[in-house]
């Protein structure tokens, strides 16, 4: 996809990634990293540490770690809503309509 304004103009990352097959992928490890972030930002102001965040969750340090590792894709709803809870907070997940 191509603009006619500017002919040194490529198509989008979006585009390219979708082209390739890993769009899906790519915006998964995106909103991973988002909510690793978030659930540390929280913690840092709620001075909450590590340990006492994986106690209020009945969970290890260690999946705690994974957890708030943006490197790491693999996360279950069930754990989310734990540091949700953990946290004060609530999860809220959606499905909206694709982008066009």
């Amino acid at each position: 996809m191509t603009n006619a304004s500017n002919p040194h103009e490529g198509s989008t990352l979006d585009g390219l990634l979708e082209a390739d097959g890993t769009l899906a992928e790519a915006e998964a490890a995106a909103v991973k990293r988002v909510l690793a972030w978030q659930i540390s930002q929280t913690m840092a102001d709620a001075q909450l540490s590590k340990a006492e965040m994986a106690r209020r969750m009945h969970t290890s340090r260690a999946a705690l770690d994974r957890l708030l590792d943006p490197d790491n894709p693999s996360v279950t709803l069930l754990t989310l809503q734990k540091a949700a809870a953990a946290l004060g907070k609530r999860l809220k997940v959606e499905l909206v309509g694709a982008a066009s």
